[in-house]
C-alpha cells in the first residue's frame, strides 16, 4: 500500500477495537485516526494513535533468540537463531515432556484479549492448547474477565455483561460499577454520553471520580472491596419499596423456590435486610440517602444496561460480589430487553476455539482441587495457581503469547521463581520484558497492524456485532517478525497437529471460520472497510429457551454453590486484607491501597513509547491532600509506598475526590524511554517501582482464586531526595534490548 489516501482498518490494542482509518506516505505507516462510519469508530484513545510510534520502535524484537546463561544470569546472554531452530526446539521439548509426563506438564499462557492484539488469535491459541492437550492455560481469567464472564453463569447461566452486551444507545439508566470506560473501552464511553446527552440516567459506583463518573448522577464513593454490602443495599431498598420486576422474579427467577420449608424470595429478603443504608453506609462510606436515591433511579429510569470491570475482579469477596450485583440487575428485569443488557445476534460461522478437542479423557486443569467452580473448571488457571504447580514441578514448561506475568500478577519475586525452575520457557513477544528475560526462546510477533486478522462481529451493539472485516497489514512486518496467528500455526505443524490447522494455510481457516456466513476472503479483501451482514435482534429469548441454570432460571439462590459449601445467596465479607479485618496491622498501615488502569498504557507495556510516556513521565500514587499533609508530603513529591511485604517509590498526585483513607497506585511501572531520557525501574528489589512487587496473590477469592491486588493495607511517606532529584533513577538493565 502507498500514497496518502486513508486505510480502512481498526485498532485491536484493547477490547474497544474501535475502527479507524490508517494514513500511509510512502509505504510509511505515519498516522491513525477515528473511523466515523464504523460502528466502534467514533475516537481513537491516545494509545491508539501511537500505533506508528508502537510499530517503529527501536526496542522491537527482530529475530528468533536463545538464552546461553542460566537463568539467575544477571545477562541472559541472547544468540540469535533461525525460526527453523527456534521452532523445531519448541515442538521436541513440548512433545518430550507430553510423553513423559503427560501434556498437563506443559503449561500455555498469553496476555489477556481485553487489554492487547492477542484478540487476533486468542481463540487459535486455544485450539492449540485444547489440541495439543493441555488443560492449563493461563490468561488473567481471575484478575480480567471472571466477572463479565464465568462468575455469572452461577446466576444467569450466561455472561452477563460479557456476552449480554449493554444496549447504550436505548438504555434509560446506564450502571457503571468499578468500569471507567474512559481508560477501559472508549466506544462504551463515547456511546454513554451521547446517551446521557439525549436524558439517560448514569450511576457510577467507582472509589475514584474518574472519567464519565464526573457526569453521573448519581457517583457512589465505595470503599475498595466492600460493594457487595452497597449492592445488597440498594437490593434492600428495592424490594422494601417495591422497586423491582415483579414478573420477571415471579416467572423467570427461583424466588418461589422453597429451601429448608422458606421461599428464596423471603431468604434473599431477609439476606438484604441485614443491609439496612444505615449499616450500608457505615460499611461502604455511600451516604444513606445517596443509596435510596440511586435504587429509585435504577427503577424508575429502566431499561438499565451495566458493564463491570477489573474493579471488582481483584478482591478477596470478587465472587459473591458480582452475584450480587448480578442479583441486583435481575432485579430490574432489564435483561434481553431493549435498552438492557441485550444477546444481540451473530453473524454465522464456525468455532475455532477447539471445543470438539475436549473430552472426558483430559486431565483437570491445575486448581480445580481446591477450587472446583472457579477458573480451572473451565481450564483457566490462575496466577497463583500455575505459580504453586511450576514450583513443585507438576507444570515444567510454559509457552507464552505476550503477557507479562511477574508484572502482572501479585508475588513478583515468587513469580520470577516459578519461571526460573521450569525445564523450557518460550515467550512470543513483540518486546524484551522482565517475564521474556526469564525464557529459554524468545519469539519476535508483529504488532497487529503488521499482520492480517480476521474479525466476526464487533462486541458493542447490533449494528457492530453485523460487521465482519479482514484488517490487511498497513506495513510488511519489521525484521524477521511473525504474527501470534502465524506462530500459532507454524509450532501446530511442527507438533504433528497440522491436521486440524489446514496444514499450516491461515486462508483456508479463515474460509472454514467463514463458511456458514456466506461471505468470501474475496469479498473481505475487497472491502477493506468490511461486509455488513443484515440481522435483526430478538429479545426476551430467555422465553423460548430458558436459562442455562439447573433450574432453567435465574438463580438468586444458587444450590451449586450450596452444594459446593459456599454461601448460596449473595453475601458480604469485609476484605480480608483491609484495616478493619486486620488490626494487628492497622497502626502502621492505616491506609487501604487500590489501583487503576492508566489512560496512556495498556497494563504493563508502552512506557518505551514517547508519545505515551510524555504525558505519564513517572509512577505516580493518587491520594488525599489532607492525607498528604498528614505525611508532609506536597504534590510531586518522590514517596515511599510501603505494605507488609515491602516498599516501592512513586510520585504523589492529589486527588481531592478520594476518600483521605484510600489511595491508589498504578501497576507496570519498569521500562526506560530512551526518547525522553526516563528512566526504568528494576522489577524487583529497593529501587522498584513495580506495585505487584509488595502485593500478594493471598488471601484470595474461595470460589475464583482472584487476588486481592484492590484493597490492602499500606502506608506512605516522604522518599529521602538523594539520589531521586532531577528523576536520577538507576535505569533497569531490563529496559535493554541488543537483538534489534
Amino acid at each position: 500500500m502507498g500514497g496518502d489516501d486513508p486505510v480502512p482498518t481498526y485498532c485491536p490494542l484493547c477490547v474497544s477495537r474501535c475502527g479507524a482509518r490508517a494514513t500511509l506516505t510512502d509505504g510509511t505507516f505515519v498516522a491513525l485516526h477515528p473511523d466515523p462510519s464504523h460502528p466502534t469508530g467514533k475516537a481513537i484513545c491516545v494509545k491508539g494513535r501511537a500505533a506508528p510510534q508502537i510499530v517503529y520502535h527501536p526496542a522491537r524484537l527482530l529475530h528468533p533468540a536463545r538464552r546461553t546463561t542460566p537463568k539467575d544470569a544477571a545477562d541472559p546472554g541472547w544468540e540469535q537463531i533461525t525460526w527453523d531452530e527456534a521452532l523445531d526446539t519448541v515442538a521436541e521439548r513440548l512433545m518430550t515432556l507430553a510423553d513423559s509426563d503427560g501434556p498437563e506438564s506443559v503449561g500455555f499462557s498469553s496476555s489477556s484479549p481485553s487489554t492487547s492484539a492477542i484478540s487476533d488469535a486468542v481463540d487459535w491459541v486455544q485450539r492449540l492448547i485444547r489440541c495439543f492437550g493441555s488443560p492449563n492455560y493461563s490468561n488473567y481469567m481471575e484478575l480480567c474477565g471472571w466477572g463479565r464472564y464465568l462468575a455469572p453463569l452461577y446466576t444467569f447461566g450466561a455472561s452477563v455483561p460479557g456476552v449480554y452486551l449493554p444496549d447504550l444507545e436505548n438504555a434509560g439508566c446506564i450502571l457503571f460499577w468499578g468500569y471507567n470506560p474512559s481508560v477501559a473501552r472508549l466506544a462504551h464511553a463515547t456511546s454513554t454520553a451521547a446517551a446521557v446527552a439525549r436524558g439517560a440516567k448514569l450511576v457510577v459506583v467507582d472509589p475514584r471520580k474518574a472519567g464519565l463518573a464526573a457526569k453521573a448522577d448519581h457517583w457512589l464513593r465505595v470503599r475498595p472491596g466492600t460493594d457487595a454490602a452497597l449492592a445488597l443495599s440498594l437490593m434492600h431498598v428495592m424490594i422494601q419499596n417495591g422497586w423491582y420486576d415483579v414478573d420477571f422474579v415471579r416467572d423467570w427467577t427461583n424466588a418461589a423456590d422453597e429451601v429448608d420449608g422458606r421461599t428464596v424470595w423471603d431468604l434473599l429478603a431477609s439476606r438484604c435486610a441485614g443491609f439496612p443504608p444505615d449499616a450500608a453506609a457505615e460499611i461502604t462510606g455511600v451516604a444513606p440517602a445517596d443509596i435510596v436515591a440511586t435504587a429509585r433511579t435504577l427503577w424508575e429510569a429502566r431499561p438499565v444496561a451495566f458493564y463491570t470491570w477489573s474493579g471488582l475482579e481483584q478482591h478477596s469477596g470478587t465472587t459473591q460480589t458480582i452475584r450480587a450485583i448480578n442479583v441486583l440487575y435481575a432485579l430490574t428485569g432489564s435483561l434481553d430487553v431493549r435498552g438492557g443488557n441485550v444477546l444481540f445476534e451473530d453473524v454465522p460461522s464456525n468455532p475455532i476455539d477447539g471445543t470438539e478437542f475436549l473430552d472426558g479423557e483430559r486431565p483437570p486443569a491445575v486448581g480445580v482441587d481446591k477450587r472446583p467452580l472457579g477458573p480451572a473448571r473451565f481450564e483457566f488457571v490462575t496466577g497463583e495457581d500455575f505459580y504453586t504447580a511450576a514450583l513443585d514441578r507438576r507444570i515444567k514448561a510454559l509457552v507464552s503469547f505476550g503477557g507479562n506475568m511477574v508484572m502482572a500478577h501479585g508475588d513478583s519475586t515468587r513469580g520470577r521463581e516459578a519461571l526460573r525452575g521450569l525445564d523450557f520457557f518460550v515467550q512470543a513477544d513483540l518486546f524484551m520484558s522482565p517475564t521474556a528475560e526469564l525464557a529459554d526462546i524468545v519469539l519476535p510477533v508483529t504488532t497487529p497492524f503488521e499482520s492480517e486478522a480476521l474479525k466476526i462481529g464487533f462486541e458493542y451493539s447490533q449494528e457492530a456485532q453485523s460487521l465482519v472485516q479482514l484488517r490487511q497489514p498497513l506495513v510488511p512486518p519489521r525484521g524477521e517478525a511473525r504474527s501470534d496467528l502465524q506462530i500459532v500455526f507454524d509450532l501446530a505443524t511442527r507438533l504433528g497437529l497440522g491436521a486440524h490447522f489446514w496444514e499450516g494455510d491461515m486462508e483456508a481457516a479463515f474460509r472454514h471460520q467463514l463458511a456458514p456466513s456466506g461471505i468470501t476472503l474475496e469479498e473481505l479483501r475487497a472491502h477493506p472497510a468490511g461486509v455488513r451482514v443484515p440481522l435483526t435482534t430478538r429479545y426476551r429469548k430467555y422465553a423460548d429457551t430458558g436459562f442455562a441454570t439447573p433450574s432453567g432460571k435465574v438463580e438468586l439462590y444458587s444450590a451449586t454453590l450450596a452444594a459446593h459449601g459456599y454461601a448460596p445467596l449473595p453475601d458480604f465479607e469485609e476484605p480480608l486484607t483491609s484495616p478493619r479485618s486486620r488490626p494487628d496491622l492497622a497502626d502502621r498501615y492505616p491506609l487501604v491501597l487500590s489501583c487503576a488502569k492508566s489512560l496512556f498504557f495498556c497494563e504493563t507495556q508502552h512506557r518505551q513509547v514517547a508519545a505515551l510516556r510524555k504525558s505519564a513521565p513517572d509512577p505516580q500514587l493518587e491520594m488525599h491532600p489532607a492525607t498528604a499533609a498528614a505525611r508532609g508530603i506536597t504534590a510531586g513529591d518522590w514517596i515511599s509506598l510501603n505494605t507488609p511485604h515491602g516498599s516501592i517509590r512513586a510520585r504523589a498526585k492529589f486527588n481531592a475526590s478520594l476518600d483521605p483513607q484510600v489511595v491508589f497506585g498504578q501497576h507496570g511501572w519498569w521500562e526506560a524511554c530512551d526518547e525522553l531520557g526516563l528512566p526504568g525501574y528494576p522489577p524487583y528489589g529497593p529501587a522498584s517501582a513495580n506495585l505487584n512487587l509488595v502485593l500478594r496473590q493471598t488471601p484470595s477469592d474461595p470460589i475464583s482464586g482472584s487476588s486481592p491486588l484492590r484493597a490492602s493495607v499500606c502506608n506512605v511517606a516522604p522518599l529521602s531526595a538523594a539520589g531521586h532529584e532531577g528523576r536520577d533513577v538507576a535505569r533497569s538493565t531490563h529496559a535493554d534490548n541488543s537483538l534489534t
